[in-house]
């Protein structure tokens, strides 16, 4: 499997706070079955480079193969959808058109739509982060249904699927399942004990929902083709 949003970089945003939690948090992935994960740290107030992303990664990395822990980190971003356009080169996950976006938790913009299709002319495959915790889309999820015509892709968090952020969000994230509006499934990991690293509760799930081939393509044949900079449906 492959874990296509993960804050699993030490010392960077609201992730682990030293390497050593970022090491168990790879074990824990390892465990699970996730052979790549994508490194994906806020970018939002704070505008950590893509240089020091990298750099951070290639620690991580070295680590992990010194520990025999067969775990890849992929440079990846969690990017704030209303940041300039001009801020968001370097951002993308493994350097191809790719780019995992977050809108507020409190809503939709009313210029969403325009925010997407400005980001698709200058080139970006955004995927939206986790709408199934986002209170616009609870209440109404054809809001979201409304944005997908402009290219957006979809990605919920395993942990919403198992009910672990509570009821409305679970059933938001099996209902956008159930209308086939979701690409991706990833952690959305932040440590190594509490929103760990762990894919296959929420894939057993969605195995439940749409069928074990479909729910497996949410954690292994999307994100490889998001990683190789291939269109999904290749």
């Amino acid at each position: 499997m492959i874990d296509i949003h993960c804050h699993i970089l030490p010392e960077i945003d609201d992730g682990p706070s030293n390497i050593e939690e970022s090491i168990e948090m790879a074990k824990i992935a390892s465990l699970d079955g996730i052979k790549k994960i994508v490194a994906t740290p806020h970018i939002k107030d704070t505008l950590h480079s893509a240089k020091t992303i990298k750099k951070s990664i290639e620690v991580l990395n070295n680590r992990l193969g010194d520990m025999c822990i067969p775990i890849e980190i992929v440079q990846g971003a969690d990017v704030n959808a209303i940041l300039d356009l001009s801020l968001l080169e370097g951002y993308t996950i493994n350097n191809t058109d790719y780019i995992l976006i977050e809108f507020p938790h409190s809503h939709l913009p009313k210029n969403a739509k325009e925010i997407l299709f400005n980001m698709i002319i200058k080139g970006y495959r955004p995927i939206m982060t986790h709408p199934e915790r986002n209170l616009s889309v609870i209440k109404n999820p054809d809001s979201l249904f409304e944005l997908l015509d402009t290219g957006l892709l979809v990605q919920i968090t395993a942990d919403s699927l198992r009910g672990a952020f509570g009821v409305d969000i679970q059933e938001c994230a099996c209902y956008l399942l159930k209308r086939g509006a979701v690409n991706f499934i990833a952690t959305d990991a932040h440590s190594s004990y509490q929103r760990r690293p762990i894919l296959s509760e929420g894939l057993k799930v969605a195995e439940r929902i749409i069928g074990k081939e479909k729910a497996a393509n949410l954690v292994t044949l999307n994100p490889e083709a998001v990683l190789m900079g291939r269109p999904l449906n290749d």
